[in-house]
């Protein structure tokens, strides 16, 4: 859903671009430092030290968004650095979801694991659904929106990792898993279903 109002951020998309282009970094070096951030706050997750581990994905997540800022704002956005971006992308919430294997979560009808998988599995489909239709020639444009885009995943994971903080037996945290899969890959159907309404 935040994936169709990028309009709504253009304002501080701007400032952030602006300040984030006077460091000697160039966009694709903040989107390698997205992936470094990430694997530490993994790596600090898998200790089970959450509050580094939320810091660190934090900023992680932050610079993500700051590479293309930067980029638009030098007017040097190139398709290698929108490729890499992507990427990276998956390799960020991938770690994030290989830390959480590690975090003491408690089973809610199924093992905590079980609903790992079926985040990220509703990830991996609801980006591919959009990659497929595209180079299937279903769509021109890149198949967008659903409930829960990339954006409000994030949101959603940072809440469930805030909540192990407050809660520490977990259970929220895990509650909050359980929307996200399925909420994620109902987004999945979403987009399938768009991109078949398209062509009929």
């Amino acid at each position: 859903m935040l994936d169709t109002k990028r309009h709504w951020f253009k304002s501080l998309e701007v400032l952030i671009g602006k300040t984030f282009s006077l460091l000697p970094i160039t966009p694709n070096g903040y989107t390698y430092l997205s992936g470094v951030f990430a694997l530490i706050g993994m790596y600090y997750m898998i200790m089970q030290e959450l509050v580094l581990s939320i810091v660190f994905f934090f900023i992680g997540a932050f610079l993500d968004f700051v590479d293309g800022a930067v980029a638009r704002n030098k007017n040097i956005s190139t398709k290698v650095g929108a490729y890499l971006d992507t990427i990276f992308d998956r390799y960020v919430e991938g770690m994030i979801f290989f830390g959480m294997l590690f975090l003491p979560l408690p089973k809610i009808w199924l093992p905590a694991y079980a609903w790992i998988f079926l985040v990220m599995f509703g990830s991996i489909v609801t980006t591919y659904a959009k990659a497929a239709a595209k180079e299937k020639e279903l769509v021109n444009q890149e198949l967008k929106g659903g409930i829960l885009s990339r954006g409000e995943r994030l949101i959603l994971i940072f809440l469930a990792l805030i909540l192990g903080l407050i809660y520490p037996d977990f259970m929220y945290t895990t509650y909050v898993l359980i929307l996200i899969a399925v909420l994620g890959n109902f987004t999945a159907i979403q987009r399938i279903n768009s991109a078949i309404k398209i062509n009929k």
